[in-house]
Order: C-alpha cells, then sequence, then structure tokens
C-alpha cells in the first residue's frame, strides 16, 4: 500500500518485518510530526532517523579535515550552515560574487544532514563530489557519533539556543510540516512532552549537556555556541568560529568589510528573501520558507503561559545548576 504522505512524515510504511520488530521493543511515545517517536540509544527519533543514524554509525568514516555542525532541531541551524559554507568556502567562493551558491541554494543542501539526507531511505552517499573540507551535519546526541568521528581529528562546532526559543520554534516548525497531512499539536499538548524530555533527538538538556562536557575536555574538538551570543555580538563569534576552524580573518580581510559582508549575506532578512528559499523545496519535499519564520530571540513570550514559564524554568535549574552554562532571555 502506498502513501501520500510526504517522508518525513511517514512512520513505518515500507518498513521490513526485521525492522518492525527492532522498532517493537523501543520504547515509544506520541511523535511531534509522525505518530510515534522512539527512544533509541538514549534519544527520541522517528523510524526513518533511527535507521538512517544507524547507517551512519555503521558506514561513515570520518577525515581528518571534516567539520561538522551539530544542533538541537531549531537552534539556529539554517543560519550557522550559512555562515559556516561561506566562511570555510570564502576563498573558493568570494563573499562579493554576484553569482555565490548561497544565492541560489538553500543552506541544508549546501551543508546536508547526515542521518537525514545522506543516510536515510538506505541511501549510500557519494563522497565524491565533496571538496575538501568536507562540511557536513547532525542533531545526533554526542553518544550516538559514528566512531568515526570521535576518533578522528574532525571538528565539531555546536550550536543551541535557549530552551524557551527552541521550544517555540519546533511546535511552529513541526506544526507547519503537518499542516496539510494531519491535525496540529496544539501547545499545551507538546509542551508537556518537552518537559518529559519527549522531543525530537531529546531529552533537550542531555544533548546539550553532552556536547558542553565534550568541549570543555576537548576545546580543540568542539566549539560549543550560543544562538543568542551570535545575535549579540555576531562579528566577535564569526571571528571566534574563523579561529577555531583554522581560517582566520586577514587584516586585510577585516578591513574590506568581508565579515560584514557575510554577515549581511546570511541574515535572515537576506536569505528569507531569496527566490530559492521563497519558492524551492528540499529533496525530502519540505518547501524551503519552512525554515524561515522569525529568527528572533524572546519570541516565547508571545505564547508561555506564567504556569509554563515557571514551570521550564525549574527544569532548566534543575537540569543546568551544575554544569556553568547560563541560557540568555529565559
Amino acid at each position: 500500500m502506498t502513501t501520500s504522505l510526504p517522508k518525513y512524515l511517514q512512520d513505518q510504511e515500507g518498513l521490513s518485518e526485521e525492522c518492525k520488530n527492532f522498532f517493537s521493543v523501543l520504547p515509544k511515545e506520541k511523535g511531534w510530526m509522525g505518530s510515534y517517536i522512539y527512544n533509541y540509544q538514549g534519544f527520541w527519533a522517528s523510524p526513518r532517523t533511527i535507521q538512517g543514524a544507524i547507517a551512519c554509525q555503521q558506514q561513515f568514516q570520518a577525515q581528518d579535515s571534516d567539520i561538522i555542525l551539530v544542533t538541537p532541531p531549531k537552534s539556529g541551524t539554517t543560519w550557522l550552515k550559512s555562515l559556516l559554507f561561506v566562511l570555510v568556502n570564502r576563498m573558493k567562493h568570494p563573499v562579493f560574487e554576484q553569482n555565490h551558491p548561497l544565492l541560489d541554494k538553500n543552506p541544508h543542501d549546501l551543508i546536508p544532514f547526515m542521518e537525514l539526507t545522506l543516510y536515510v531511505d538506505g541511501h549510500v552517499p557519494n563522497f565524491s563530489a565533496f571538496t575538501s573540507p568536507r562540511l557536513l551535519s547532525t542533531h545526533v546526541p554526542f553518544a550516538s557519533l559514528p566512531k568515526s568521528i570521535k576518533d578522528s581529528k574532525t571538528k565539531l562546532v555546536y550550536l543551541c539556543r535557549n530552551p524557551k526559543d527552541t521550544f517555540i520554534s519546533m511546535w511552529h516548525f513541526t506544526n507547519n510540516l503537518r499542516l496539510h497531512h494531519k491535525d496540529i499539536h496544539s501547545i499545551e499538548e507538546i509542551f508537556e512532552s518537552f518537559c518529559k524530555g519527549v522531543s525530537p533527538y531529546g531529552p533537550f538538556w542531555n544533548h546539550i549537556l553532552d556536547y558542553w562536557k565534550q568541549s570543555i575536555e576537548k576545546p580543540n574538538k568542539v566549539l560549543f555556541l550560543m544562538y543568542e551570543e551570535i545575535k549579540v555580538q555576531p562579528k566577535l563569534q564569526l571571528k571566534r568560529l574563523a579561529e577555531y576552524l583554522e581560517c582566520p580573518f586577514s587584516i586585510e580581510e577585516e578591513n574590506c568589510g568581508v565579515m560584514d559582508e557575510i554577515l549581511r549575506m546570511c541574515s535572515f532578512e537576506n536569505l528569507s528573501n531569496l527566490e530559492v528559499n521563497t519558492n524551492g523545496k528540499l529533496s525530502t519535499g519540505a518547501e524551503n520558507k519552512v525554515f524561515f519564520r522569525k529568527g528572533e530571540v524572546g519570541d516565547w513570550k508571545n505564547y508561555f503561559t506564567i504556569e509554563m514559564s515557571e514551570k521550564l524554568n525549574h527544569i532548566i535549574e534543575q537540569k543546568f545548576q551544575e554544569s556553568g552554562i547560563k541560557f540568555s532571555y529565559i
């Protein structure tokens, strides 16, 4: 039996009996997009995502020059993908050129997700077309990264965002993807799931804490960035990113406005108004425009009740108090 649902909304359609048996023993909860999400290796995801993550673990061979962007979903991934691509490729694609790839390709096409794009649905990626350094991305927790990534000199760039804005962005995003196919979720229902730790790639706090720990223990391996800090000090954080990736800005570049142009080109205003992002689609069938909603800090205040805010504050304090992580605008 075929289904009219786009692939990102499918649960177990097309799975073999062996796969169905595999998922039948995993803990499951009501899904944010599909019917259910399952707990595998301590994180929650759809069957397709888990299969992609397993394939990636088994097959991906990291190179020392690889750069991998890691985020919890809806933490500024699209923005950082654009910044990362333009920064690393600025010699090959000068920022002032008219036909820059970012102007006619969505950032998710330029830096593909490993488990969601490259290894999903049994695909075997062809890396021959990738230039060095290979730019890749993932949402998976640190413990579930392929062993070759952990054992190599591959650099990880981690970006997180304050929990309240992340939640609101994820709630809007998943509802937008469901809109024409299933009923949308109420904010109250999804908020309870998020607080229980049941969210895509969650628990949210575990995801952040594991990469935070790695960034402290191995600062040359993991760079830990916060969305709000990039918003407040974009130049400083861009410079920090360039130095970590060993492609620092020269005095000449700084003087002729290369950093300013990168930030302008990658800004929400510029990206969200490009033709490719207003009318284009990804290979999954998702419209590019769903990745550009507001990009604001503090939007959660338009949705949260006092009770919701206090409940999440309590959880945040409980989960992060010993880590030293401080979230802005909560």
